[in-house]
């Protein structure tokens, strides 16, 4: 059993990777970290616990833990470990965006692998430091990706994507009320959202003359969890053989399927899965990407780094159940 710390247990992602852990057979948490929290049940917080686990948030740390998990907010990360040191032997698995960039991955001795599972899986089995990627970056770079991999994007992509309204994290703001959220709709940050950056990355690393844009249009749902995104680009190709590369790439990958019927969220909402489907219209190609962005997006894809770098089953403690009625 390999002991977890996790730090700023009282949010979202810490809530769903309490629980994941909890379950896992080759896992115990040592503690999790909560200063506002400390000495609370864990179950006063995440209530849906009760019943489930005794313990307790704390203020105190295992600087020895085997892995850690940060599920700090953004810009947070980095500050607390220039503030605490841990074991050189300790993992560390961060869920913010502070080192998910090349520029700013290097930390101390250590450098931080993007930990897309699904694009470089070998690199994150021999990694120490993994930096989790986006839950938007996530939806959007498995739609894509496989056709990057086949040098196939000569034409801008044009994306949409909603996202629910726990894609904005526990702290209150006026977009986040539910007087506000409810039987709404709106976007935000269209063109601009911080995933873009991680996403241009690993795009221009598989498909090194990779020059287009990718116009990224973020919305938020009036519904809890999920990320619906749709992708289009002009593809010459006919669907058939663009089916063949997208199931091609992603075989050996236990989460992400290729559907041939229409995909939607209560196929993905609580598991790890990626839906994909793919339509054609003239030479335009259309991918639907879909997900659970508390899970895959954030806290499952986070387990899922875990057991590769421990060389656990990659599926391990994410066989999870969609909430389908």
């Amino acid at each position: 059993m390999i002991k977890a710390g996790i730090i700023g247990g009282a949010g979202y992602t810490a809530g769903e990777l309490i629980r994941l852990l909890i379950h896992h057979d080759e896992v115990v948490i040592d503690f999790i970290y909560s200063t506002s929290n400390a000495g609370n049940a864990v179950s006063d917080v995440h209530q849906d616990l009760l019943g489930t686990t005794d313990l307790v948030f704390t203020s105190q740390l295992n600087n020895n833990v085997d892995v850690l998990f940060l599920c700090l907010g953004h810009g947070n990360s980095k500050s607390f470990l220039e503030k605490h040191q841990f074991s050189t032997s300790t993992k560390i698995i961060d869920l913010s965006n502070d080192f998910r960039l090349m520029e700013y991955a290097r930390f101390r001795e250590s450098e931080f692998t993007y930990g897309l599972c699904e694009y470089q899986k070998e690199e994150i089995k021999k990694a120490t430091h993994v930096a989790n990627p986006g839950c938007f970056a996530t939806a959007i770079q498995l739609a894509i990706l496989p056709l990057a991999a086949q040098q196939l994007i000569k034409e801008d992509v044009h994306v949409n994507a909603v996202t629910g309204a726990t894609g904005a994290g526990t702290s209150l703001s006026p977009t986040t009320h539910f007087t506000w959220r409810d039987n709404n709709f709106s976007h935000y940050k269209a063109f601009t959202h911080q995933h873009l950056g991680e996403i241009n990355q690993t795009l221009k690393q598989s498909q090194q003359d990779f020059n287009s844009n990718v116009l990224f249009v973020p919305n938020r749902g009036d519904f809890s969890r999920g990320i619906f995104a749709t992708a289009y680009t002009k593809i010459d190709l006919s669907l058939e053989k663009i089916k063949d590369f997208y199931k091609d790439y992603y075989k050996d990958s236990p989460f992400v399927f290729v559907s041939d019927k229409e995909v939607h969220l209560k196929q993905v909402v609580n598991t790890n899965k990626c839906l994909i489907h793919l339509h054609k219209h003239n030479n335009i190609l259309l991918i639907t990407s879909v997900i659970d962005n508390l899970l895959k997006g954030a806290s499952g894809q986070a387990v899922q780094n875990m057991n590769l770098m421990y060389d656990f089953p990659e599926d391990q403690g994410l066989q999870l159940k969609a909430n389908f009625f």
